[in-house]
């Protein structure tokens, strides 16, 4: 254990490494080479912490001379493998005792020595003897003399005055605290690996008391929240750690109205502080936050850190970097979190502003947004046509809610996972929105929701936080969307980066046009029975379903058809020649119809027919198991006028955008897929209208036909499938939902618990499984490319817009992903990461 190795003093050729030393001990060292005026610091390594936590003696020899500096004072600090990870806090003022106090006194005065000796005291014997900390919240003209009495009265010892023994079991302590339970829980919160390991570093330390300018402080040169150059820290004027002496103030950093500041009471300090912070950012390649400390006059920088810094600080970061050519630009692509540009995209909850929680919930939907309570679509749109912000909150939402969700500023519910219905749909509008919320309640009858022993009424105003997760009180104070010069020159250098393509998820122009402002390369879904919900369409959806013989279901289509077709054509037109996947009708029918009395009884009114028929007919409809029932593809072989007419709308919007605008190629999918023979039949139909629409239009035009893949049997037998399709695209969601048996609507009451015991490591929902789920991508994609060289495939489930499914995409060479039109900048940069890892050599998560 005794080994030269095991204790090293930091100097500039020191053989310091950050997976033996620690980052600060590696980030001291880069000061102490930049010629910065840091104390003698010494490095103890991660083994010799690991032996000191086993039981083995405190290297202590190797630090010998350590206490024969002026003031005869060390701090002990952590010093990870990585500065996430935390550790022990640090000690101050090792090694004072009874010579140095009085020897301390002398100089900088006998209340600022005690302050010190009674600061150590009190943290030795709370942190490092574990006694009761109410014995020694002395404080006071015998402050001193009480908290040496009660340690002796306690340990039956005196204070130990040898700084070595003080230093030994302070390394001893920190060491332990560090193989505890509880710290290793913690450190596993932040992502670091059960076996993180910790080193040490035992710096000799500046005095922050004493005559003339002497205190201590921090700076940093950049906004944390917002990114932008600004000068900001503090000087605190004579005060030692925890220890506070006479004549204490705090300064500004530079020129201030309020007060005093640095830059006035001493321009040369502060303009050394400048240069230090200009060298760090230029050496370290890193915006640095800077510890320090002025002794009568004379700056000792103490140590350095990454500056803390929100999503949209860290995109104009490493943006500003790799412009001064201090990164190249693919560092900093790497450099930013690819979940981070989410909170660009929207307004946020101001971090700095006081915030006032109801309730939490699953954050499915980022950004955040301040409205007054609805409890349905109708008083939602009643409110947005009067102008007024509202929040849709519903048990759980259910198509016939788009109206609502339309109108809203963002959507809270009681039930649903990150997959549900509102979390999927929120996601495509940008609505702030957040499922699942523990402990609230909802009466929608007496328009109240309960929260804890709260009541809140509709009309009340809240704010949804969906990055957090979080219901506020009232209106809280919003940071405004950050598409800014960073965002847009981060995007581009994505472009440039390369990597797997990116559509996104559009039903409607609007979605399209959010779509191509993110420079989606086309869209790979859309949901066409979306349009079938809006006012003037759902009595037709309606008429249809209640239709009795082919020829009057045939009748009521016609008149969606029009609809359908001035859709499709405005979203050619939109897209702009960029391929366009639309995805035949999915939902069961009875989505279409209403369940409750009033609804009912609207309905039978509306159809001339007697409310029992109507309600007879709803009944006949409904099904155990909806989404394992008459839907998707199924329904188009048993009611195929619904695929006849779509198709028909598909072909007469290609023709008339065609005329008008860049060539059109439809891509046309078929949902819910389990055998060949299904694809076949639909072809056959599809086909026939086709040529039906090129004779009576006089015009000719292509299509391709595709497969999504739901279910797993349609991926393993992907291989007869691709014989009669153009692309397979993996929805992830149905096929997470089948696989694991799953519904992904009601999961969400009990995810947490699973992963919290380690059953499954992430919700599946969220990040895609790539032990089960991926290897039936896996399968598909190598059964559909032996059967079809060419054939595209792709993943337009949620998963396509997350960072980690989107590297297990990349390496899988799909063709593309496609997702939600606001979660496609997300989707580029983690697609630039994973090509920028493929040619570093890098192992990505898809191995």
């Amino acid at each position: 254990m005794q080994n030269a190795s095991d204790v090293t003093e930091i100097t500039p050729s020191a053989g310091i490494d950050t997976s033996r030393h620690g980052w600060r001990a590696k980030c001291l060292q880069r000061l102490i080479r930049m010629d910065l005026p840091v104390p003698r610091s010494h490095a103890i390594s991660v083994q010799a912490v690991q032996a000191i936590a086993a039981g083995q003696q405190v290297p202590t020899a190797s630090l010998k001379g350590l206490f024969d500096s002026r003031d005869g004072l060390v701090s002990v600090r952590p010093s990870a493998v990585s500065p996430e990870w935390g550790g022990p806090g640090t000690v101050l003022n090792v090694g004072i005792n009874d010579q140095v106090h009085a020897r301390l006194a002398k100089r900088i005065g006998r209340d600022n020595a005690d302050a010190i000796y009674l600061h150590f005291v009190q943290s030795y014997a709370t942190n490092i003897a574990r006694l009761d900390p109410d014995m020694f919240a002395q404080h006071g003209e015998n402050a001193l003399a009480d908290a040496l009495r009660c340690y002796r009265d306690e340990m039956d010892e005196d204070f130990p005055q040898d700084p070595y023994r003080q230093l030994a079991e302070v390394l001893r302590s920190m060491a332990r605290a560090w193989d505890g339970p509880t710290a290793r829980l913690l450190r596993q919160a932040k992502g670091a690996p059960a076996a993180a390991s910790l080193g040490l570093v035992v710096q000799e330390m500046a005095l922050a008391m004493g005559p003339g300018l002497s205190g201590s402080g921090t700076i940093q040169f950049i906004d944390s929240v917002t990114g932008m150059p600004r000068v900001t820290g503090r000087f605190r004027g004579q005060h030692h750690g925890g220890a506070v002496g006479k004549g204490a103030e705090t300064l500004y950093l530079t020129c201030d109205d309020r007060g005093p500041s640095l830059e006035n009471a001493a321009p040369d300090i502060f303009a050394d502080l400048v240069r230090f912070g200009v060298a760090a950012r230029e050496r370290l390649r890193e915006e640095m936050k800077i510890e320090f400390v002025v002794t009568e006059g004379r700056i000792s920088i103490i140590d350095a850190a990454r500056v803390q810094r929100s999503s949209r600080a860290s995109v104009r970061i490493a943006v500003a970097l790799a412009r001064e050519g201090i990164i190249p630009p693919d560092e900093a692509l790497m450099r930013v979190e690819p979940r981070a540009l989410s909170d660009l995209l929207h307004y946020q909850v101001d971090p700095r502003a006081p915030r006032e929680v109801v309730a939490r919930g699953i954050n499915a939907s980022p950004g955040a947004a301040t409205g007054r309570i609805v409890f349905n679509s109708a008083t939602a749109q009643a409110a947005a046509s009067r102008g007024e912000a509202c929040v849709l909150v519903r048990r759980e939402t259910v198509p016939e809610d788009i109206r609502g969700m339309h109108a809203s500023v963002a959507v809270l519910t009681e039930r649903g996972g990150t997959t549900s219905h509102a979390a999927v749909i929120a996601r495509g509008l940008g609505l702030p929105c957040i499922v699942g919320s523990t402990g609230l309640g909802i009466d929608s009858r007496r328009r109240i929701m309960q929260v804890g022993g709260r009541t809140l009424r509709e009309g009340d105003e809240i704010t949804i936080d969906g990055t957090s997760g979080e219901v506020l009180a009232g209106a809280a104070s919003l940071l405004e969307p950050a598409l800014d010069d960073a965002f847009a020159q981060l995007m581009e250098w994505a472009g440039e980066a390369g990597g797997i393509g990116v559509r996104a998820n559009a039903d409607t122009v609007e979605d399209a046009r959010t779509a191509r402002r993110f420079h989606a390369q086309g869209i790979g879904l859309c949901r066409t029975e979306h349009m079938f919900f809006d006012d003037d369409r759902l009595p037709a959806m309606r008429e249809m379903i209640f239709a009795d013989t082919p020829e009057d279901r045939r009748l009521a289509l016609e008149r969606i058809l029009p609809m359908q077709r001035k859709d499709l054509a405005a979203l050619f037109q939109a897209m702009a020649g960029l391929p366009v996947t639309i995805r035949l009708f999915d939902p069961p029918l009875h989505e279409f119809l209403p369940h409750d009395r009033e609804g009912l009884h609207e309905l039978a009114e509306s159809l001339d027919l007697p409310l029992s028929d109507v309600t007879r007919r709803v009944d006949a409809l409904s099904e155990f198991n909806p989404m394992l029932g008459m839907r998707g593809v199924r329904l188009g072989i048993t009611v195929p006028e619904i695929y006849d007419m779509q198709a028909r709308a598909i072909f007469e919007a290609t023709v008339d955008a065609s005329r008008t605008g860049a060539p059109v190629v439809p891509e046309i999918m078929i949902p819910l897929v389990s055998a060949m023979r299904e694809v076949e039949l639909v072809k056959n139909r599809v086909d026939a209208v086709a040529a039906a629409v090129r004779n009576e239009r006089h015009s000719d035009f292509t299509y391709r036909l595709g497969v999504m893949v739901e279910t797993p049997r349609a991926a393993l037998r992907a291989g007869d499938i691709a014989a009669h399709s153009a692309f397979l695209s993996f929805g992830t969601n149905d096929l997470t939902q089948m696989t694991y048996g799953l519904s992904r609507d009601d999961a969400g009451r009990f995810m947490g618990i699973y992963v919290g015991q380690g059953v499954y490591a992430e919700d599946p929902f969220h990040i895609l499984d790539q032990d089960g789920v991926g290897e039936l991508l896996l399968i598909g994609a190598q059964r559909a490319r032996e059967q079809s060289p060419g054939i595209t495939i792709s993943v337009c489930g949620e998963h396509g817009g997350n960072p980690e499914s989107i590297a297990f995409c990349h390496k899988a060479g799909f063709d593309y992903v496609s997702c939600s039109p606001f979660r496609v900048p997300v989707a580029r940069l983690a697609g630039a990461q994973a090509a920028i890892r493929s040619r570093q050599g890098d192992r990505s998560p898809a191995d």
